[in-house]
């Protein structure tokens, strides 16, 4: 039984390693990007995946309307992956816009959030 727990308890920390090392780390080359948008005025972050319809609508909305963009893909980088997560990130596209979060594609909160810098 003793083996058992234990057996457990090593897959549960395997699984949740990421995590388990994010409470313990305190490396600074993580960028910290909401401090990093709240002291841009303008700036512009993407999470986003390659795959996704909504990130591409969100791409071509600002390309179209010049907005300087920073794209992060969730899915290929881990410290991308650990910002959106703090960001309660809960689905793609999430952006950040002066430090408005917006969940999810809508254009008109995107380039509301946007000119209200300008």
């Amino acid at each position: 039984m003793r083996n058992l727990i234990i057996f457990i308890v090593v897959v549960v920390v395997i699984q949740r390693w990421d995590d388990i090392s994010r409470v313990f780390s305190s490396s600074p080359s993580m960028m910290d990007v909401t401090s990093e948008v709240e002291a841009s005025e303008g700036q512009v972050i993407l999470y986003a995946t390659k795959w996704c319809g909504y990130c591409k609508k969100a791409r071509k909305l600002m390309r179209k309307n010049n907005i300087d963009f920073v794209e992060f893909d969730i899915e290929s980088s881990k410290e991308a992956r650990a910002q959106y997560d703090r960001l309660g990130g809960n689905g793609v596209p999430l952006l950040l816009v002066n430090g408005e979060l917006i969940q999810g594609y809508n254009a008109g909160k995107i380039l509301r959030a946007y000119q209200g810098s300008e």
